[in-house]
């Protein structure tokens, strides 16, 4: 699943005990794969669950790869690609459309001067449209690195949570 021109994701020892104590956590049960590639996930700057790590994790469970590939593509809040350090998740779901997803996501894509797919110059955020994240209470919503922030109906809320992970880095948007 490597690309040809992307260097191959090397596991160092540090990173394979902190796998493997993700693992122990888990009791590594496979029934658990998707809290297991969840906080893997976490230990990799580019948030995502590279080739080799999903063999490593395959190995030591055991389960088949081709069920943490399934994980992997399904789940929203889960990448087999690396992404932006703060993958920033507009929820598409009817509920927030209905409550401003629209305007929220032209928000954040003017705040951070980038659209959906694309990484900032810095490689802090990418926008990722997703479907339901289970936030319809607070709609419109949007989930970075796991956390939901809601009731974003104004630039300056939005502004407000980007700016929670904007330190150290240049201007972004206007």
């Amino acid at each position: 699943m490597a690309t040809e021109n992307a260097p191959e994701f090397v596991i160092t020892d540090e990173l394979a005990r902190k796998i493997d104590r993700v693992l122990d956590e888990h009791e590594h049960d496979a029934t658990q794969i998707v809290g297991v590639l969840l906080d893997v996930q976490d230990l990799i700057d580019q948030q995502y669950v590279p080739q080799s790590v999903a063999f490593y994790v395959a190995q030591k469970l055991p389960i088949k790869v081709s069920v943490i590939y399934d994980c992997l593509t399904f789940y929203s809040a889960l990448s087999p690609t690396p992404r932006a350090k703060y993958p920033v998740q507009v929820c598409r779901s009817i509920a927030c459309k209905v409550n401003g997803s629209d305007s929220l996501l032209d928000t954040v894509k003017k705040i951070l001067g980038v659209e959906p797919g694309e990484v900032t110059y810095d490689g802090r955020f990418t926008i990722e449209e997703v479907s339901c994240f289970g936030a319809c209470d607070v709609a419109p919503a949007i989930r970075i690195n796991g956390t939901v922030y809601g009731h974003l109906d104004t630039t300056e809320k939005v502004r407000a949570v980007l700016e929670k992970f904007m330190q150290g880095g240049g201007q972004y948007g206007e």
